[in-house]
């Protein structure tokens, strides 16, 4: 056998090892993810009714068997929007009640230590986490679907020139148009922006799921947003499961810079700004031909003494911020959380959750809880926001 041959046979010896241990990951979250609500609302001690336990257990064992299916449909290389739609709030709901099921068992000790006995403290518990549960999943849905609050911050660039202070940056990022109409709703966002008197409006990505061509009408009002200077947009990871090539070209079609690894340069009273811009972290290994972060790239030829503002969309690419002396970094993807307490597994794979951060001496990080949100329309104590950053001189 040639070296050739071993090179192209080996990954084929190791794929079936990935699928099946990945199989069973899958198998083991969806069994934890729907078996703890399903035990805890029907079989925790509460001894409800025969049937009322049989009419759980189906509707907990459809919900299982489909919701796979589902995924696959909605997210898959079609992203048919039907399918997605129901998944996606399958798994929010799902979510909320596995969370609030874990705590409903702090809740069924507590009641025990009170001298309340079962089934009573069982069925007690069982009724209390299903209301927080319904009263979470109503607030967090409005929550999604509402128009974003602006969120204010003033950050000081102590190497930004006099004429350049003051200067409004608005930013969106994580707008996630998708399987659920929200043409109005971008509209909304745009008039908003458009009351923010901007010099910059920028997008640090994460626009849609789903192709250019599925989302046009979604993402027509960006082509209104107003801002003296620039309008700027860099690729987040999810451009990478649906045509981030087309994509960016959209972007420039709508009159927004994409910023994929340059940078351009606005000026104010006799003062620049170096505005720069990194293809996401995932674009390397996304097959898309040209697409990588480089920030070298990103900063070629720019003059090393003005300040640098750079558009990334994870928080996680700071390190390459602070490594090429950027000023200020602005970024998505966290979403906050969207969901508490899922905000704890994001802070395993980010330095940062949310808000305005240090990062070595000269260089800060902005995090955006996002402007829309992914997936489960639901945000719960982490809410979206359109952000205006005024940047201060020393």
């Amino acid at each position: 056998m040639s070296v050739g041959e071993a090179v192209e046979t080996e990954p084929r010896r190791r794929r079936p090892g990935r699928v099946i241990s990945f199989a069973l990951t899958v198998t083991a979250v969806l069994l934890l993810l729907f078996g703890v609500p399903w035990f805890f609302l029907f079989f925790s001690g509460n001894d409800w009714p025969g049937p009322v336990r049989v009419a759980g257990t189906v509707v907990f064992a459809v919900a299982l068997v489909t919701f796979p299916i589902l995924m696959i449909q909605g997210h898959g290389r079609h992203h048919r929007d039907g399918p997605s739609v129901i998944a996606d709030t399958t798994l929010g709901v799902l979510w909320v009640l596995f969370v609030w099921s874990l705590l409903g068992q702090v809740l069924t000790l507590i009641l025990w230590a009170a001298g309340v006995d079962g089934p009573a403290r069982y069925r007690i518990a069982t009724v209390v986490i299903a209301a927080i549960s319904l009263v979470l999943l109503v607030w967090g849905y409005a929550e999604a679907r509402r128009v974003p609050r602006v969120r204010r911050v003033d950050v000081v660039l102590p190497r930004l020139g006099a004429g350049l202070d003051g200067l409004r940056l608005v930013l969106l990022t994580d707008t996630h148009y998708g399987p659920i109409e929200r043409s109005r709703w971008s509209r909304r966002v745009i008039e908003v922006v458009n009351t923010l008197d901007a010099d910059v409006v920028a997008h640090t990505g994460d626009i849609a799921d789903g192709e250019v061509a599925q989302r046009l009408a979604q993402a027509a009002p960006l082509a209104d947003a107003r801002a003296s200077m620039a309008r700027v947009y860099v690729t987040g990871n999810h451009e990478y499961f649906s045509g981030a090539q087309r994509w960016v070209e959209h972007m420039a079609e709508l009159g927004w810079e994409a910023l994929h690894n340059r940078h351009v340069v606005v000026s104010r009273g006799g003062d620049s700004l170096v505005v720069a811009g990194v293809d996401d972290r995932t674009a390397a290994g996304s097959g898309v031909p040209g697409h990588h972060a480089d920030h070298e790239a990103a900063l070629a030829g720019a003059d090393p003494s003005l300040p640098v503002l750079l558009l990334a969309h994870q928080p996680a690419q700071i390190a390459g911020a602070v490594t090429h002396g950027v000023d200020l970094q602005i970024s998505g993807h966290t979403h906050g959380g969207q969901m508490w307490p899922f905000h704890y597994l994001v802070r395993l794979d980010q330095p940062v959750l949310q808000g305005l951060s240090r990062h070595s001496e000269r260089t800060q990080l902005y995090t955006s809880r996002g402007t829309g949100f992914w997936g489960p329309p639901f945000r719960i104590f982490a809410p979206s926001e359109i952000t205006l950053l005024t940047l201060r001189s020393r």
